[in-house]
């Protein structure tokens, strides 16, 4: 049961300020909390509890490997804009690669349709914020000039090498033309 209170507050001013509260009666005694659904635990999520959120198996395993196998260098968990890390970026390329797991980012062919049990509305908006972020963060690293590559879990594990093409095609789009070779790591100019 919730119970709605308000209380009148005095500014400096000498108005009054209306505020109102709730007040949650749980069979122990009332308590301050809020309106908001509350998550419940249950005994099957258990196993949600200590979840990654980088250097999952996907994305680890294969896509970074197979990044590095082409030669191509790129650094972890990087900012590209406010808010907004990426997976991982190829910065000689500004491209940031977001690895988008199947369930937490509601894939079209694998991720839920439907929640069941007493989280299930919450579940629900988790992935509908979770799908909202994403365009945000693709957005802003776009507005911040980076070219965004976005891969799904299951694109992974299905083919490495197809995905692995997406980032390889997005270097070569927004690779610049350069005149001269870059200078080998470890080596001196050479004098006229």
């Amino acid at each position: 049961m919730v119970v709605d209170t308000e209380f009148r507050r005095f500014t400096e001013h000498g108005t009054s300020v209306a505020r109102s509260h709730s007040w949650i009666d749980d069979g122990l005694g009332l308590r301050y909390g809020s309106t908001r659904a509350e998550w419940v635990s249950t005994e099957l999520s258990g196993h949600l509890r200590g979840r990654r959120a980088w250097d999952t198996k996907p994305e680890v395993a294969a896509l970074r490997r197979a990044v590095h196998r082409l030669g191509l260098r790129f650094r972890l968990q990087r900012k590209v804009a406010v808010r907004c890390t990426a997976d991982f970026v190829l910065p000689r390329y500004n491209v940031a690669v977001f690895v988008d797991g199947c369930f937490w980012h509601g894939c079209p062919v694998h991720g839920p349709k439907t929640f069941r049990g007493p989280n299930a509305p919450l579940w629900g908006a988790k992935i509908r914020t979770n799908k909202e972020r994403d365009r945000r963060n693709t957005a802003m690293a776009e507005a911040a000039g980076w070219a965004v590559v976005r891969v799904w879990e299951c694109e992974i594990r299905a083919d490495v090498g197809r995905a692995v093409l997406s980032v390889a095609r997005q270097c070569d789009q927004t690779r610049e033309p350069v005149s001269a070779p870059p200078p080998v790591r470890g080596s001196r100019p050479t004098r006229p």
